[in-house]
C-alpha cells in the first residue's frame, strides 16, 4: 500500500514540475534570450521483495536547458559583423548624401568659377565680369568650408557615438561579472546543477556586448566566464570587469582614443584591435572614409587655390601690377606627439599639391634618422639623418632644437585646406586678366616676319627681369643678337632654334616666317594691356587641365572620383549589410529551433502533464479506497 502511495506522490509532483516547467517556458517565450528548459526524469530505486524489485515510482533528476554552444557562438559572430555593417553602412551613407547633394558639392561650384573666368577672357574690361568671378569663387569658398564643417560635424558627432558605446560595454561587462558571482554560488549550493535563468540572463549581456565591440567568451570549470577583446586583452575576468574609456589622441587632438582605465593606470590599446560591433565600426569609418573623405576635400581646396593663385600671379592686374594671390591657400597641420623628449620644432610646406594624397603622415626619429609613416598603406620611406626633406608634395623642415630618439610628429598635409580656404581680395582690378608682357615687330623691319604676343614661363613666382625691355635683332635669316637686362647679351644666336621658339627672362615667344637682316622684335613690358585677355584665357583653361594625382586628373575630375569612390563604397556596405542580415536570420532561426520556445509542443506538454497528474491522483484516489476497505474489516 505504501508503494503505491509513494509511486502516485512522486508522479503527481513529477507531472506538477512539469507542468511548472512548461508554463514557465510558456511565459517566457518572448523574452529576449530565453532557452526552453525541459524536465529531466529518472527512476526512483526499486524496493525488493520475494518475487523482485518493486518500482517506487519517478524522480525529478534536474530541470535541464535546451542550449547549443555552437549555434549561439555562430549567433554571436554573425550579430558582431551585422552590427558592424549596419552602423558602418549608416556612417557612410550620411558622407555620400553629402557629396552627391548637388546643393552642398563643389562640382557645380567649380564649374561656375571657371564659367566667369571664361567671361572675363572674352571681356576682360568689364568690372561686372570680374565681379561675378569673384562672388563666384566667395560661393566655391563657402562650399568647401560649408562641407568641411559638416564633415567636422561628424567627426564630433562620431566621438559622442564611441563615448556611448563605450558606456555600454562597461555596463554590460559590470553587469556579467556580477553575474558570474552569482551563478558560480547557485551552482556551487545546488551541488552542480545549472541556474538556467540566471545564464540566460548572462548570455543576454554577452550577446548585447558583441553588439558594440567584438568579444571573445571562453567558460570556465566554476560556471564563469573569461570575456576578452582586441588582441586578448581581457574584459571580464570572474568578478571583476575592466572599464574602457575615451580619451584624447596622443598623436591627433581632434579625436579620441580608447583605452583601459584599471583604476589607477590608462593603459593604451592598440586601435585597429577594436574590430566588429557598433565601436569597431565607427573607429574604422572614421579612419578609412571619414578622414581620408576630410583630406580628398581639403586637397581639392588646395589645387583650386594653389592653381588660380599661381595663374594669377603669372599675370598682370588692372592696374599694371603683376597679379598676387586670390585664395588663401592652408599649410599643413603638424601635431608633436606629447611624449617626445627632443627640443625639435617641426613644420610643413606644400611644394607640388599635384603630388598630395589624401592620406596622414607620421615622422618618425629613431635617434640617427627620420623615417616617414604614410598611415593610409603603412609605407615607409627612410628620410636621412637631417631635414628638410620632400615626400608625396610637400616638404617637412626642422625649424628650432633637436629631436631625440623615439619622437614623432603627426603631419596632416590637407586637412584643413577646406576649412581655411578664404577669398582674399573683393578688389576686381586685382584679377590679372593680362600677361605682365608683350613682344611686338619693329614697324622698320623689311620682312612680314611676326611675332606672337608671348607668355609667361611657368611656374611662378615670375622672373625678377620679366617685364625689362629685351631686344632681338636680326644679323642675318638665321642668326640673331639679344640684347636686355638678365639676357646675357648673346650674339650669333641661331635661328630657328631647336625647339621653335625664343625664352629669356622668364618669358617665351614664337617667330614665324623669314625674318631679314635688320629686322628687330621688342619684349616688354605690357603698357596699357587693360584689354590683354591671355592669362585669363590660360585660367580659365585650368578645368581641363590634369593638374592633380601626378598630372593625372583635373579638379573636377578629383572631385567626381571622390563621389564614385564614396559612393561604391556606400552600396558595397549597403549588399554586404543586407546578405549579412540574412546570414544572421538564417543563424538565428537555427539557434531557436533548438532553444526557442515552441507554443503549440508547450500546449502538448501540457496535456500530457495534466494527463499524467491526473492518472498519479486517480492511483492516489485507488490507494486511499483499497486502505479504506482495509479498515472497514471487521475482527
Amino acid at each position: 500500500m505504501v508503494g503505491i502511495y509513494t509511486s502516485a506522490l512522486s508522479g503527481m509532483n513529477a507531472a506538477q514540475i512539469g507542468l511548472a516547467t512548461t508554463e514557465h517556458n510558456i511565459a517566457n517565450a518572448n523574452t529576449p534570450g530565453f532557452s526552453r528548459q525541459q524536465v529531466v526524469l529518472g527512476t526512483s530505486l526499486a524496493n525488493a521483495f520475494g518475487g523482485g524489485y518493486l518500482g517506487q515510482g519517478v524522480d525529478v533528476t534536474n530541470v535541464k536547458r535546451i542550449y547549443d554552444q555552437y549555434l549561439n557562438t555562430q549567433v554571436l559572430q554573425q550579430q558582431n559583423q551585422a552590427s558592424y555593417l549596419s552602423s558602418y553602412h549608416s556612417e557612410i551613407s550620411q558622407i555620400d548624401n553629402l557629396l552627391s547633394d548637388p546643393t552642398t558639392g563643389v562640382s557645380a561650384g567649380m564649374q561656375n568659377v571657371f564659367s566667369a573666368m571664361n567671361a572675363v577672357a572674352n571681356n576682360p574690361e568689364s568690372a561686372a565680369a570680374r565681379q561675378t568671378f569673384l562672388s563666384s569663387t566667395q560661393s566655391l569658398v563657402s562650399q568647401f568650408q560649408s562641407l568641411d564643417q559638416q564633415l567636422t560635424d561628424m567627426a564630433n558627432g562620431l566621438t559622442g557615438k564611441i563615448e556611448s558605446s563605450l558606456q555600454s560595454v562597461n555596463s554590460y561587462a559590470q553587469q556579467i561579472a556580477g553575474l558570474n558571482g552569482v551563478i558560480r554560488e547557485a551552482i556551487a549550493s545546488g551541488q552542480g546543477k545549472q541556474p538556467n535563468d540566471l545564464l540566460d540572463q548572462r548570455d543576454q549581456l554577452i550577446t548585447q556586448l558583441n553588439q558594440e565591440i567584438n568579444a571573445t567568451v571562453l567558460q570556465q570549470g566554476d560556471g564563469t566566464v573569461s570575456i576578452f577583446i582586441g588582441n586578448g586583452q581581457p574584459l571580464v575576468v570572474d568578478k571583476q570587469a575592466m572599464k574602457l574609456q575615451a580619451v584624447q589622441s596622443a598623436s591627433d587632438p581632434s579625436k579620441v582614443d580608447v583605452v583601459f582605465n584599471n583604476g589607477r593606470n590608462l593603459i593604451p590599446l592598440q586601435q585597429s584591435s577594436l574590430q566588429g560591433g557598433n565601436l569597431g565600426a565607427y573607429i574604422n569609418f572614421r579612419e578609412q572614409s571619414l578622414e581620408p573623405a576630410r583630406n580628398a576635400l581639403g586637397r581639392m581646396a588646395l589645387g583650386m587655390a594653389t592653381s588660380i593663385n599661381q595663374q594669377n600671379q603669372l599675370g598682370q592686374d588692372q592696374n599694371g601690377a603683376l597679379g598676387a594671390n586670390l585664395l588663401n591657400a592652408a599649410v599643413p597641420l603638424v601635431n608633436q606627439s606629447p611624449s617626445n623628449t627632443g627640443t625639435a620644432a617641426v613644420s610643413a610646406s606644400i611644394t607640388n599639391v599635384s603630388a598630395l594624397t589624401t592620406s596622414d603622415y607620421l615622422l618618425k626619429f629613431d635617434g640617427s634618422n627620420y623615417s616617414m609613416l604614410r598611415l593610409s598603406d603603412n609605407a615607409v620611406t627612410n628620410l636621412g639623418a637631417t631635414l628638410p626633406q620632400t615626400i608625396d608634395g610637400f616638404t617637412v623642415s626642422l625649424t628650432a632644437g633637436a629631436a631625440a630618439a623615439g619622437d614623432s610628429f603627426l603631419i596632416k598635409p590637407t586637412a584643413a585646406a577646406a576649412r581655411d580656404i578664404a577669398l582674399l581680395t573683393r578688389d576686381v582690378t586685382k584679377v590679372a586678366a593680362a600677361a605682365p608682357m608683350r613682344a611686338t615687330a619693329a614697324t622698320a623691319n623689311l620682312s612680314s616676319t611676326t611675332i606672337s604676343s608671348g607668355s609667361v614661363n611657368t611656374p611662378p613666382p615670375p622672373n625678377a627681369n620679366l617685364q625689362s625691355p629685351v631686344s632681338i635683332t636680326f644679323t642675318s635669316p638665321t642668326t640673331f643678337n639679344v640684347t636686355g637686362t638678365g639676357t646675357g647679351n648673346p650674339v650669333g644666336v641661331t635661328f630657328p632654334t631647336a625647339s621653335g621658339s625664343i625664352s629669356y627672362n622668364g618669358w617665351t615667344v614664337q617667330i614665324s616666317g623669314s625674318p631679314v637682316a635688320g629686322d628687330v622684335f621688342n619684349v616688354s613690358s605690357n603698357i596699357n594691356g587693360a584689354g590683354d585677355n591671355r592669362n585669363a584665357l590660360l585660367m580659365a583653361g585650368l578645368q581641363t587641365q590634369n593638374l592633380m594625382s601626378n598630372g593625372t586628373t583635373s579638379l573636377s575630375g578629383l572631385y567626381s572620383q571622390l563621389v564614385g569612390e564614396v559612393g561604391t563604397s556606400t552600396h558595397q556596405m549597403s549588399v554586404a549589410s543586407q546578405a549579412q542580415n540574412n546570414m544572421l536570420a538564417k543563424a538565428v532561426a537555427s539557434q531557436q529551433s533548438v532553444s526557442g520556445v515552441n507554443l503549440d509542443e508547450e500546449a502538448a506538454n501540457l496535456l500530457q502533464y495534466q494527463r499524467a497528474y491526473q492518472a498519479s491522483a486517480k492511483a492516489m484516489q485507488i490507494a486511499n479506497s483499497m486502505f479504506d476497505a482495509l479498515l472497514a474489516i471487521r475482527p
